[in-house]
């Protein structure tokens, strides 16, 4: 098994990423569930949306493996706060470098490991607010905005996440993308109804990366061509813009690169 981070790693298709783990967790029975997808497709919107210089490969990895030791629906406090550095010693042994497993080990803050790799900070906030979002034994999910309040007021009301202004902006950025399925609905809340009408972990893979991941991101394009032209219009004349398409699309991205290297990140 020392030959499976390799492996895994060398295969940048996160379909093909999402095959090798669901085999690898029916035969060892590490932990791979719905939420587990869930979270990651969550986590390639964000890596997307923010521009943030990480290794993609490397952190969708972390997010399909960093709760491979994790109990579902576990009572056990101890069991809790232990789940995620047992799963990083679990990791390593198969193979993975000591940095990988330090950035899911970093995925909470039990270990109290000091200081937080970059990754890290992603999967705290893609697996805090992915929660929220899900439905479980003792209450319903919370609505997005809801989530991002308890994120940024209770979860992290005492913990420094370099991320957690340029998440905001993300989730009130994906708020805006309506996909349309029989009615108009907000992405993410597209998201959320694909997982809790689809039982089995296959199928909804399936659906995720080639029905819902497909619309949002050709959404999501051209929302963000729309935002590009109505910046740059001509005041006296609004259907003409100020500049090519070409032209704001650069100029867009190098605002998006400052803002995620300067005052998002405070970095």
């Amino acid at each position: 098994m020392k030959d499976f981070a390799e492996y895994i790693l060398s295969e940048e298709d996160l379909a093909s990423k999402m095959e090798i783990v669901y085999y690898l967790s029916k035969k060892t029975k590490v932990f791979f569930d719905k939420s587990v997808v869930f979270k990651t497709e969550i986590a390639r919107l964000f890596l997307n949306y923010s521009k943030i210089e990480v290794d993609k490969n490397l952190l969708l990895t972390a997010c399909l493996l960093c709760n491979c030791k994790k109990v579902n629906n576990a009572q056990d406090i101890e069991t809790i706060r232990s789940y995620a550095k047992a799963g990083a010693q679990y990791l390593r042994g198969m193979g993975f470098s000591k940095r990988f497993g330090k950035i899911c080990e970093e995925i909470n803050r039990y270990s109290n490991s000091n200081p937080r790799e970059r990754e890290s900070d992603i999967l705290e906030l893609v697996d805090q607010f992915g929660g929220m979002l899900l439905d479980r034994p003792e209450r319903i999910g919370f609505k997005p905005d809801e989530a991002l309040v308890l994120l940024e007021h209770r979860n992290l009301k005492n913990d420094y996440n370099r991320y957690l202004s340029t998440f905001i902006d993300f989730v009130n950025f994906m708020e805006n993308i309506v996909i349309t399925d029989k009615t108009d609905i907000p992405a993410l809340k597209q998201l959320i109804k694909l997982y809790n009408e689809t039982e089995e972990l296959t199928k909804f893979i399936q659906k995720v990366i080639y029905d819902y991941e497909p619309k949002v991101d050709k959404l999501i394009s051209k929302y963000t061509e729309n935002m590009a032209q109505g910046m740059f219009c001509d005041i006296d004349n609004p259907n003409r813009p100020l500049f090519s398409e070409e032209t704001a699309r650069k100029i867009m991205g190098h605002m998006n690169n400052t803002n995620v290297v300067g005052a998002n990140t405070n970095e």
